[in-house]
């Protein structure tokens, strides 16, 4: 386990940590997560991957930069990771916006990834399940989440004066993110893992027409799970990434 470091991506002064050895598999956290998020992953994955987890822009440890925080954005903030790590290829999987992001990373570079696992993630904004619209218009940064949120307040570079900002940011990122249609998922070349909760914040027909739209994909169902399926179901999810990855 390492202890976590930076490295410039960009501009970018990027937090990221490594854990294990092996192929390399990124982790890429969910909307304002950190590296804890995937405390019950991380563990799994490193015993037989190299497992680099990132924060990304305005999340955890890394700052927020100038202009809005977008999928594209990140998405060339992690490629620029993996450039910058020296990574010309890598396993990804994406937890929510972290699997969004790597739906982008697919369709705009799919010579660097290997096989991809979302997680909870949606292709369009509008394919968030009725719950999820009702938390997000309600949501202000003092009632979102408060473990998410005090962990931003301890961790982030910035200081917490700066979370109304980031958190503004994030919120106009779901309001009017992503927007790929059918055919932007029918040119995704990497072999596709979609994971979904049964009760996920993310609407099942939205889940259902994303696996259907991607040539090459596999979709399981995790039952008695919300959007926290992966922390809520931590062993079962875990086997089947590890056995998707290992196919």
């Amino acid at each position: 386990m390492s202890d976590g470091q930076y490295i410039d991506v960009n501009g970018l002064k990027t937090y990221y940590e490594v854990h294990g050895e092996g192929e390399p598999l990124l982790l890429m956290h969910g909307g304002f997560c950190t590296v804890e998020t995937f405390a019950r992953q991380t563990p799994d994955f490193a015993a037989k991957y190299q497992v680099i987890v990132p924060e990304r822009r305005g999340h955890g440890r890394t700052p927020d930069v100038e202009g809005p925080i977008t999928y594209e954005a990140m998405a060339q903030d992690t490629i620029g990771l993996m450039q910058a790590l020296g990574l010309p290829v890598a396993d990804i999987v994406g937890y929510s916006d972290g699997g969004n992001t790597a739906l982008v990373m697919a369709l705009e570079r799919p010579d660097i990834v290997r096989k991809m696992v979302c997680l909870g993630a949606n292709f369009h904004y509008n394919g968030m399940a009725p719950v999820a619209v009702q938390v997000m218009e309600h949501a202000t940064p003092d009632s979102f989440y408060p473990s998410l949120i005090n962990k931003y307040k301890e961790v982030s570079p910035d200081g917490p004066d700066h979370l109304p900002i980031v958190f503004e940011k994030i919120m106009r990122m779901w309001r009017e993110e992503p927007a790929l249609t059918p055919q932007h998922l029918g040119r995704i070349q990497a072999p596709t893992l979609i994971i979904v909760g049964d009760r996920d914040w993310v609407a099942m027909d939205h889940t259902v027409e994303m696996y259907e739209s991607i040539p090459n994909a596999q979709l399981c169902v995790i039952p008695g799970a919300t959007h926290g399926a992966p922390f809520e179901k931590a062993p079962l999810v875990n086997q089947i990434v590890l056995d998707f990855l290992g196919s």
